[in-house]
Formats: structure tokens, C-alpha cells, sequence
């Protein structure tokens, strides 16, 4: 009797020490991720660069430190007066103005020049990068400093504790065709988005349906823009972003430990998208990325 005791204690010390490892495991993956997402705001390409964003007119638009330009750059960081963009129609090119060092990629630039949008097409001066965005049929040029005061004064990102409940296995119910899923930005306009389809679980003793949607075209990964009842108070007041791989056999992982602030909660420089009504989730997620500073 009390060796068939003492084996099943023994199975339960296995068991629980090998779920412990499996808990240990799972933690050290999340904050690994953590650490990746944080280096990745930190990086010269990262949003906590961005610096400025500058609409452009039709025809000329003029750039630099100096007053009255049509694009302002941060003062110090370039020349009073750096070049010209041209906007005509949907193309965007750019001019250096005479004794400007610039650069696109690893080449000198020389010459009228087309940017494309959204591309990697982008003007460096000094520690300064320009790229040209379009955003509902508007253009404009985002701007990048590598001495951004953003940058600079980062403080780090604050997270829930891990906490692998929220890591939820959802029903994935397809579409037969992707359908277009209207999404406001913060700019006040529109755009919509192919969801391919949407993912459904429990939460809170509340039945959820979350919208997933295709970044690109050639997207690996579902896009979840959402908002729950912690956005405002503990978490930021516009929403949070969680990325999921494919799912498989109509089921999809959704991992919230993972879900994370949108640029807009670093800088006010950027064009973020908010969440559809469809997912203003009606519980509380008390997982992810916190506020940032007074955002």
C-alpha cells in the first residue's frame, strides 16, 4: 500500500514539475519576444524615430530647417533649405538642392529623382531619413532622426505579467472569399482591409469575435486590431495590435501575452489604424503592452 502511495506521489511531482518547466518555457519565450519587439522600437528604423510628418501640396514643396519651408526638418539635423519634393498627380520625386549630401540606399543622389510610396525608397541627410507615404490619397514625407528626442528619452515598454491563460486557442471561421473590413484611422479617414475571416473563443464568461485582416497581399500572418475594456485606463486609449500565425484545421492561436501598443502610443507623428467596432472587445484583456509615458 504504501509503495503503490508513495508512486503516485512520485507521478505527481513529475507531473508537476514537468508543467513548471513547460510554465518556465513558455515565460522565457514571451519575454524573448518582448525584448525583440522593444530592440525593434529602439533601432534607427524604428517608430520612436520618427520625428515629423510633412503633407505635400501639388507641385513644389520645399525642405529643410529654415523658415516658411513647406516640410520642416528638426532643427540642426540638415541644411535651411535641403531640396524640393515634386507632387504631380500620384508621383512624388525629389530634388537636392546644390552642396546637400544625400543619398538613396547606398547611392548618391544627383538629379531629379521618383520615390516610390510606402518603399524602400528612402532619402538619408545627415542622421535624417525621408520617406514618401500615401494615406488615402494623400502624400506626404515621414520623417526619421536618429537623435530623435523620443528616441533618446525612452524609458522602456511596460507589460502585464505573463500569464499563459490568455494564450487561447479560437475557433477560426473562414470566409469563402476574403471581405473587405472598414477601418478607421487616426487621420480621420477610412480604408478597408481583406479579412479572410474571424476568430471566436471565450473570455470572461463572454462569447468574443475578433475581425482578422491581411496587412498585404503576401501576408504569413493574421492582423488583429483590437480594443478591450482595459484601452484608456491601463493600457492605451486607442487600441492594441496582435499578430497570429495562419490558422490551421479552423483553429488559430491568439497569444495577448504578444499584444502590443500601435506607434501612435510613441509618437505623434504617425497614421495608425484603429480598431473596427466589430472588435471593441467587451471584457477586460489584462495582458501585453501597458501605457507608454502619458499616451
Amino acid at each position: 500500500m504504501r509503495s503503490a502511495l508513495a508512486w503516485i506521489c512520485a507521478l505527481v511531482v513529475v507531473g508537476l514539475a514537468g508543467r513548471a518547466g513547460g510554465d518556465e518555457a513558455y515565460r522565457a519565450s514571451i519575454l524573448k519576444w518582448r525584448e525583440a519587439r522593444e530592440a525593434k522600437l529602439r533601432s534607427d528604423a524604428g517608430w520612436l524615430s520618427v520625428a515629423g510628418l510633412g503633407w505635400l501640396k501639388p507641385g513644389e514643396n520645399r525642405f529643410g530647417t529654415g523658415p516658411g519651408l513647406d516640410v520642416e526638418l528638426p532643427a540642426g539635423s540638415a541644411p535651411a533649405l535641403a531640396g524640393v519634393f515634386v507632387l504631380k498627380g500620384a508621383e512624388t520625386s525629389v530634388e537636392i538642392a546644390a552642396g546637400v549630401a544625400a543619398r538613396l540606399g547606398d547611392k548618391p543622389l544627383s538629379g531629379p529623382t521618383r520615390l516610390r510610396p510606402d518603399s524602400a525608397d528612402v532619402v538619408e541627410i545627415r542622421d535624417l531619413s525621408l520617406q514618401v507615404i500615401e494615406r488615402g490619397g494623400r502624400y506626404g514625407i515621414r520623417v526619421r532622426d536618429k537623435n530623435a528626442p523620443a528616441r533618446r528619452e525612452f524609458t522602456g515598454c511596460r507589460w502585464y505579467d505573463v500569464k499563459e491563460d490568455y494564450r487561447i486557442e479560437a475557433k477560426w471561421v473562414a470566409y469563402t472569399k476574403p471581405r473587405p473590413v472598414k477601418v478607421p484611422n487616426v487621420l480621420g479617414q477610412t480604408e478597408w482591409i481583406p479579412s479572410p475571416g474571424y476568430a471566436q473563443f471565450q473570455l470572461g464568461g463572454k462569447t468574443v469575435e475578433l475581425d482578422g485582416v491581411l496587412e498585404t497581399p503576401d501576408a504569413t500572418e493574421i492582423w488583429f486590431i483590437l480594443r478591450d475594456e482595459t484601452s484608456g485606463k491601463e493600457t492605451y486609449p486607442g487600441g492594441r495590435f496582435l499578430y497570429s500565425e495562419m490558422p490551421k484545421a479552423g483553429r488559430i492561436v491568439l497569444d495577448f501575452n504578444k499584444s502590443y501598443n500601435p506607434p501612435c502610443a510613441f509618437t505623434a507623428f504617425a497614421t495608425c489604424p484603429l480598431p473596427p467596432p466589430r472588435n471593441w472587445m467587451p471584457v477586460r484583456v489584462e495582458a501585453g503592452e501597458l501605457r507608454y509615458g502619458k499616451h
